[in-house]
């Protein structure tokens, strides 16, 4: 940012922080105007008569608006330049717009905001006596460039490059291009893994030409146009990478960088037999080699780029998108896809998670969010429904998947992934046999699967380069909403000048970026490089403009744009015992001063009086006070729902998002009830210490019905009127599913789940518990056994089902922690 005090406006910005612009207000109007309006409205609002009444900013014109906009300093101009191929010709023009991507690198090298969330040298992260592989920086070959390959006392800043297929645009004419993005291995994993944070950058739109030959040689003569855009944007990298060049950090230090990305001899051997100009020869000789054709990559002569470690694994398309090509196939196939939509239909509704009311069969285009929402319970809901075999097979899948994902991997990680990809081989007979793989020529008795093949690369690309969440195209796809979709909507659309209003456009959106943080923190009187600060004890958010504004201005930071904080429920929630799990109730109760005939009628539960009586007596047992309180002397609060949060099970310093636990009563569309189970790890009846699944009917606060009335302190925090399951079976027990089964049983006597109230009625037994002994919130699934019970509902099902599986799919964290 020090830079733009080298501006030619730098001494009037001096006086006038915001100018060309009268002051902040000013400068605000202007640039919502100039990035919401398009120039014809802008000159509507402008004309106004609202304005004869009121001040008018100080410019007058659309035009003097925009030339004020296009004065500010930029760091990377955009640029148009024209490609030919000699003797082919292409249906219009060949016009890449880019820019220079080394000084893409020297801004993103030393922006401050990012200068807490970087890390300039490699380095060991050992637990105990293991290695741990995190980001670029931990993994081998960030070791290996700096003793093999770099000079004492570089620094290596590495390439990431992403691009997406998919055309962002198409206008008069059927013009094409996509984008290419770039980030820096410096910056933090996590921080670049979010779109919206700035720390990728555009750095071409690349054309995507129609050339005047054969069909048969479209696709060769565009993959060597890409390649030779690519080498044209790479140029002074490529020199980086081998001679070296001087950037400064964040901090205004001077550093000798180098940007390494050893490079395939097959391609140069073709090219000395086989004119590379004549299509028909050399595309059949480079295809015998199961190569593309393209005789010049761009990385030909990046020094120490090979593609077989830069071409890092990908898990969007090879876990996610393979997961729905194949798996999932192969489960419709042996399952059926009526009784398939059945069991998904009525599992019980999780807040936070998707439930398919219609079923997942029906749907012919999905996310790879919808991906991920199913391979959340696959398992469990085809349990019952085909061999133990064919789950096993399918299990090892789902574990890959989510091994893959570590934010963090250890050699027993690795090992278990390992372990997960030979499990699906050893039972791959299973889908076989049930002839669940089928082609468009009818069954498969083969795995010929690309994409199952590269998994094989997975360890040790996670042992030469970090996590593979780094890499993920998640991140690429995201990139086109946040970096492009904004810019082709305000041009005339008209092929004759269109690349040269993008390349004006896009100067313009960043110059307007950078001067609204500079205008920001020089009219605070702030200096412009972000001081490294103690790290937080907890960690909340990963947006580093956020962290910083907020340590140096708190005032502002809600105009900070990006993700916002996890709200920390630490700080004034109510705390477990072990304060490792925090819990909110909403100040205002749902109900308020209810009897306890009332519970007993709005919930539906004939037991709670001997339930809480129950409780009292062994809390007064265990309680200095030894205190008794009869419950006909209180009132009761109660609430719909809570929330419960936890630190990461991967890094306890990052808090996670509060997740909702339902305590609902009765209702017409839920008749028992719309509550949710939780994991609680407290006292049993015997008082010894246990760890229980309960399923949470009522969740209420008792006080004293009279102010000369005191609780004893052990009443004090919030209770849970809840019914147990006990585990019934262990995880080795069940090998195929690798999961806890549960069922229903009573508190007293864990072998019995029900007793008969006076009516004679029969009820589930229950008991009362502190919301503190709640440790997760997890997610059963029911045992549907061979076929469905037609009868049940998403309503009714946990109710009504007796045994249970404790989903360990539910989401990253509960895998890795059960």
């Amino acid at each position: 940012l020090d830079t733009l005090e080298d501006d030619q406006y730098a001494y009037r910005q001096k006086i006038n922080c915001y100018y060309p612009f009268h002051d902040e207000g000013d400068w605000e109007l202007g640039k919502f105007l100039v990035e919401n309006l398009t120039q014809t409205q802008i000159t509507k609002f402008l004309k106004l008569k609202w304005f004869n009444n009121h001040a008018r900013p100080s410019f007058t014109m659309k035009d003097k608006l925009l030339d004020w906009m296009d004065s500010l300093p930029c760091f990377t101009e955009w640029k148009v330049s024209k490609i030919e191929f000699s003797g082919y010709k292409t249906v219009h023009p060949i016009e890449l717009i880019w820019r220079n991507a080394l000084e893409v690198v020297k801004q993103l090298f030393s922006d401050p905001i990012f200068a807490n969330h970087m890390t300039f040298d490699p380095h060991r992260v050992n637990v105990g006596d293991q290695c741990e592989y995190r980001d670029y920086m931990s993994a081998d070959m960030a070791w290996k460039s700096r003793c093999d390959h770099l000079p004492i006392g570089a620094t290596q800043v590495p390439i990431i490059l992403g691009s997406d297929k998919t055309p962002i645009m198409q206008i008069t004419g059927g013009l094409k291009m996509h984008p290419i993005f770039i980030t820096i291995g410096n910056i933090d994993s996590e921080v670049c893994s979010k779109a919206t944070l700035q720390a990728w950058h555009c750095i071409a739109y690349m054309p995507i030409s129609k050339f005047h030959v054969h069909l048969d040689y479209q696709s060769i003569l565009q993959a060597r146009l890409w390649h030779k855009c690519m080498d044209l944007i790479f140029a002074n990298l490529k020199a980086t990478a081998a001679e070296g060049c001087f950037m400064t950090d964040p901090f205004r230090y001077i550093c000798c960088v180098f940007t390494p990305l050893h490079t395939l001899e097959l391609l140069v051997d073709i090219a000395k037999t086989v004119d590379p100009w004549d299509l028909n020869k050399f595309q059949k000789a480079a295809k015998a080699l199961n190569l593309s054709g393209v005789h010049m990559p761009y990385w030909c002569d990046w020094i120490y780029a090979c593609p077989s470690v830069f071409l890092a694994g990908e898990i969007l398309h090879t876990c996610f998108k393979f997961f729905a090509d194949h798996p999932l196939e192969w489960v419709k196939e042996a399952v059926g896809a009526y009784k398939l939509d059945s069991r998904f239909i009525i599992q019980h509704k999780w807040v936070g998670t998707r439930h398919f009311m219609k079923g997942i069969t029906h749907v012919k285009q999905m996310t790879g969010r919808e991906h991920q929402d199913i391979q959340c319970t696959i398992i469990t809901s085809i349990a019952g429904a085909v061999p133990p075999e064919f789950i096993c097979a399918i299990c090892a899948l789902i574990d890959f998947a989510y091994l893959t994902q570590n934010p963090v991997h250890s050699p027993q990680s690795l090992q278990a992934m390992t372990q997960a990809l030979s499990d699906i081989h050893s039972f791959k007979n299973a889908i076989i046999a049930m002839e669940a793989r089928k082609g468009k020529k009818g069954v498969k008795d083969n795995f010929f699967i690309p994409k199952l093949e590269l998994m094989q690369s997975f360890e040790g690309t996670i042992r030469r380069l970090g996590t593979l969440m780094q890499f993920s195209a998640d991140t690429t796809e995201r990139l086109l909403i946040t970096h492009c979709k904004d810019l082709f909507p305000w041009t005339a659309q008209q092929s004759k000048d269109f690349t040269e209003q993008c390349v004006h456009i896009l100067n313009r959106q960043e110059s307007m970026e950078i001067f609204n943080l500079y205008a920001l923190l020089t009219s605070r009187g702030v200096p412009l490089v972000n001081a490294i600060h103690a790290e937080d004890e907890e960690i909340t958010t990963t947006n580093p403009a956020l962290s910083w504004v907020s340590h140096i201005l708190p005032d502002e930071v809600k105009s900070v744009h990006g993700p916002q904080p996890v709200h920390n429920h630490f700080l004034k929630g109510i705390l477990s015992g072990d304060t490792l799990t925090t819990f909110q109730l909403n100040v205002t109760p749902d109900y308020k001063s209810l009897s306890l005939a009332e519970i007993r009628m709005k919930y539906a539960l004939p037991d709670f009086d001997h339930a809480l009586t129950d409780f009292i007596h062994r809390s007064s047992l265990i309680s200095v006070e030894h205190t008794h309180w009869d419950p006909k002397f209180g009132c009761f609060q109660t609430w719909n729902k809570f929330q419960l949060q936890l630190h990461s099970a991967f890094q306890p310093r990052v808090i996670m998002p509060s997740r909702v636990v339902q305590v609902y009563l009765p209702s017409d569309n839920f008749p028992l009830g719309n509550c949710n189970t939780v994991l609680v790890d407290g006292p049993g009846t015997d008082g010894n210490m246990s760890m229980f699944i309960p399923y949470v009917r009522a969740l209420l606060i008792l006080y004293p019905a009279r102010s000369d009335l005191k609780l004893p302190s052990s009443l004090s925090d919030p209770l849970l009127y809840v019914q147990f399951f006990r585990f019934v079976s262990h995880p080795e027990e069940c090998p195929e599913l690798m999961m806890w089964t549960v069922e229903w049983s009573g508190m007293r006597n864990m072998t019995r789940a029900y007793t008969h109230g006076k009516n004679g009625n029969c009820h589930r037994e229950g008991a009362v518990v502190q919301v503190t002994d709640v440790t997760h919130a997890v997610e059963l699934i029911p045992d549907y056994g061979k076929a469905v019970d037609k009868s049940m509902s998403s309503a009714t099902c946990l109710e009504s089902y007796e045994h249970f599986f404790l989903n360990n799919f539910a989401d990253k964290e509960s895998y890795h922690a059960f």
